[in-house]
């Protein structure tokens, strides 16, 4: 699975969730962790529809347009990965 973190520079909220985040995902075998800052990577923000961050993609989807809780995420990568 990959995860793409969308964030901007500077972002206070999108630093201290990251970390929980990440924890979460590294509980999955074979996840890609990507941190993608926007106005590096535009484009790509706005070809997935982000319209506010920092919000989170899953193997190019769009899941959450605001950041996740841990639990949040926990439950889709539970699901994507067939244990739900």
């Amino acid at each position: 699975m990959k995860i793409e973190l969308f964030h901007t520079p500077g972002c206070e909220r999108c630093a201290t969730a990251k970390s929980e985040l990440q924890m979460v995902a590294a509980r999955f075998q074979g996840v890609e962790w990507f941190e993608i800052n926007v106005l590096d990577a535009l484009d790509r923000a706005v070809e997935l529809g982000v319209l506010t961050l920092p919000a989170m993609a899953i193997d190019g989807e769009l899941i959450f347009p605001a950041l996740p809780t841990p639990s949040q995420l926990c439950q889709a990568l539970r699901k994507r990965a067939g244990y739900d």
